[in-house]
């Protein structure tokens, strides 16, 4: 490996989790199985919600376009993951490197944003039922799901940036499965105080403030969830919203404890697994945890029989 400034980098090699050689045709065959649940469910429920009219509100966008990011965010780290456990090939240009942290980091901080819209929609739903068709109209969510898109693809750009302009003086082994830029970063020769300042407050504006929202959220739900005075009433209105709360603990909980833990020199062991159950585990339960055990979807897929009209709650 050459040593000299950032140009001397043409290409970076991954070389995480290789420390267990017996484990590769195992992690194949997982991340395979996997990516093809990946695709197939996320594509089922975007044409589901495409066809069937019923399905043509704003939870049900927000979900569409979950869908399509999750397609698009594993598509962007995968097939290198696949390629690297069965072929032994680590080594990925500097510019593709580049283009996967891009993607990758811009479609996850786009998630962040998108699950924090989704917390207001069902709030509004189920504090202001009467309200809903009023308060969340079509250009309204359009905007919603636009902006999240916007912030994340933004603050992806600024940090890709300035990450690959640093010079990295030769070194281009990264102890990781993916250009992931934490991982990035410790290869780097030069200062990188103004990186981690960056850092530090895209993630107070991608995953703290949009946390903190859907706690706040949530209280407010949790709240006019118990003046329901029937069980029958609070089981129905939690319903609305218990398989968007599974998403976001899943969700968060793997970026929170990537991101917001104290920074090590060395990549551990649990980091690339929790990279991995980040960047496959959670786009996979997505579809099923949070759209397909839904009422409307599962009669569009039973040929479409009558559902109830509960256009206040958009799902069951």
């Amino acid at each position: 490996m050459k040593m000299g400034n950032t140009s001397a980098v043409t290409e970076f090699f991954l070389v995480g989790l290789s420390k267990y050689p017996e484990l590769q045709l195992l992690l194949f065959t997982l991340c395979l199985i996997m990516y093809v649940i990946i695709l197939l469910g996320n594509s089922l429920l975007i044409v589901i919600i495409i066809l069937d009219s019923r399905l043509h509100t704003p939870m049900y966008f927000f979900l569409g376009n979950l869908s399509f990011l999750d397609i698009c965010y594993t598509s962007s780290s995968i097939p290198q993951m696949l390629m690297i456990f069965k072929s032994g090939r680590k080594s990925i240009s500097f510019m593709g490197c580049a283009l996967q942290m891009v993607v990758s980091l811009g479609l996850g901080s786009t998630e962040c944003v998108l699950l924090a819209m989704m917390a207001y929609d069902r709030y509004v739903a189920i504090c202001n039922p009467l309200r809903y068709p009023i308060i969340i109209h079509r250009v309204l969510y359009v905007h919603m799901a636009a902006w999240s898109w916007i912030i994340g693809c933004l603050t992806s750009l600024l940090q890709t940036v300035m990450a690959m302009i640093l010079p990295f003086c030769g070194n281009n082994v990264i102890d990781h499965i993916t250009c992931e830029i934490l991982a990035i970063l410790k290869l780097v020769c030069s200062d990188i105080t103004i990186n981690v300042i960056i850092m530090t407050m895209t993630n107070m504006l991608i995953l703290v403030i949009p946390l903190l929202l859907i706690f706040i959220s949530y209280v407010f739900i949790l709240t006019s969830i118990l003046r329901i005075n029937s069980a029958e009433g609070r089981k129905k209105a939690f319903s609305t919203c218990s398989a968007h709360l599974t998403v976001v603990i899943l969700f968060y909980g793997s970026a929170l404890f990537m991101y917001m833990k104290p920074k090590s020199k060395d990549t551990n062991t649990s980091d690339e697994i929790i990279g991995l159950s980040y960047g496959v585990v959670t786009p996979m339960m997505n579809p099923l945890i949070y759209s397909l055990r839904n009422k409307e979807v599962k009669e569009m897929m039973a040929n479409g029989e009558d559902t109830s009209n509960e256009q206040a709650f958009g799902m069951r």
